[in-house]
């Protein structure tokens, strides 16, 4: 497996209708800016979504006199939060595979070091792990809990 630097300050073109494949070699420089700027655009639509909780609970401090208004108030909010704590966990996952793109190792898999399909990195850009490594990963855990 060779994995290369990745030089940002290069200017790559990516066409719009482009496509990566298993028919080019693997994390070119043009695959690599595609998906730099795919995770870069799902960060910012992140950003966008979480400032728009954060104004939805700042707004959200009305008092409610009836208990079941304040029940469904206090249900809403607690989802509204735990949405908030995925979306900054997939925030993390997405800086990781950015700083992945810039050191190299992005498109790799952690258990194999053998290229994820672009296919499945299309799908999945965080993904770590090849589809096979993946589905023995599920594997095994089904075998741990059952």
């Amino acid at each position: 497996m060779t994995k290369k630097k990745s030089t940002a300050a290069k200017s790559v073109i990516v066409p719009a209708n482009y496509v990566p494949s298993d028919d080019e070699k693997f994390m070119n420089d043009r695959m690599r800016e595609y998906f730099r700027r795919k995770l870069t655009a799902w960060r910012e639509d992140i950003a966008a979504q979480t400032r728009g909780t954060v104004e939805y609970l700042q707004g959200e401090s009305v008092s409610h006199p009836d208990p079941s208004d304040v029940a469904t108030y206090n249900a809403d909010r607690q989802l509204e939060l735990r949405t908030k704590d995925r979306l900054r966990k997939l925030v993390r996952k997405i800086d990781k595979a950015l700083a992945r793109i810039e050191d190299g190792t992005y498109g790799y898999c952690d258990d194999t070091g053998d290229p994820i399909s672009p296919r499945r990195l299309d799908a999945r850009p965080i993904a770590t792990l090849s589809l096979e490594a993946q589905e023995l990963h599920e594997r095994s855990e089904k075998m741990q809990a059952g």
